[in-house]
């Protein structure tokens, strides 16, 4: 669903800005192949493209495990996120190696807060399934993957989804962002419009409270498998916006 674009200019930071590198972050119950369609098409366009491996262990895990990869980028950054993916670059992100934050169908806290902060906030929740005795939440019945996270994704594929899923560790989503880079890095956020995880109007609110560059797809929650050339897009003009100026710029409330 197409909307009015109306920009504003609220930060801005001189230096050269051109993007080369593009790193992408998981959520819950995924792993870095999530991004296997997404990777290519950006990578036949020329960037360098690196997709983190998060332990989903823990917030801290997963921000160590993302600066690692960000450290080992020659230039400027890019950072993509995922769902949880989102909490993971709402910290990682403060590295100055990046100069832009995409978010999509993500989680995205502020300062002091945490994941399960930010949803209850917005009067939704983390995952409601139960821990295993091992403090871990899995998703990994085929039946019920394909509904919240595949829901238009082919049966055949959402079952070999399902079957590699990876499992979030419940207290994860308790621990809180200690700045949160979105206040001074330029954001995208991908709204999903057909999500079944990540309700769409909390991701809307996300969205206006980062004064992110949204776009809105008919999409679920899995939309870097399901839409890869609607995600590509994004993430390749938000790359060219950046390159494109002398300055990085901070849009307010933003739609296109």
């Amino acid at each position: 669903m197409a909307g009015l674009c109306i920009a504003s200019v609220t930060h801005a930071q001189e230096g050269d800005v051109k993007i080369n590198n593009i790193v992408l972050v998981h959520g819950a119950f995924t792993d870095g192949s999530c991004w296997n369609a997404v990777t290519g098409k950006l990578q036949a366009l020329g960037y360098h493209v690196t997709a983190v491996q998060n332990s989903l262990t823990s917030l801290k895990e997963d921000v160590t495990i993302t600066e690692r990869v960000l450290a080992r980028q020659k230039g400027n950054v890019l950072l993509v996120g995922h769902s949880w993916g989102g909490a993971v670059i709402t910290q990682a992100g403060n590295d100055p190696r990046v100069k832009g934050l995409v978010y999509l169908s993500a989680i995205l806290p502020d300062s002091g807060e945490s994941a399960a902060d930010a949803l209850a906030r917005h009067h939704n929740s983390p995952p409601a399934f139960r821990p295993d005795e091992n403090g871990l939440i899995w998703l990994d019945e085929p039946e019920i993957f394909q509904q919240v996270m595949a829901n238009d994704i082919p049966q055949s594929q959402a079952r070999i989804l399902a079957s590699v899923q990876q499992p979030i560790a419940a207290s994860a989503f308790s621990e809180k962002i200690i700045h949160a880079a979105w206040h001074e890095k330029p954001v995208w956020y991908v709204l999903t419009e057909n999500d079944q995880a990540l309700s769409p109007d909390v991701q809307r609110q996300f969205a206006k409270e980062s004064h992110a560059t949204t776009k809105q797809i008919n999409a679920g929650h899995l939309s870097m498998i399901s839409h890869p050339d609607d995600i590509v897009r994004v993430i390749s003009d938000a790359a060219e916006e950046l390159s494109s100026n002398k300055k990085l710029v901070r849009h307010e409330n933003t739609t296109y």
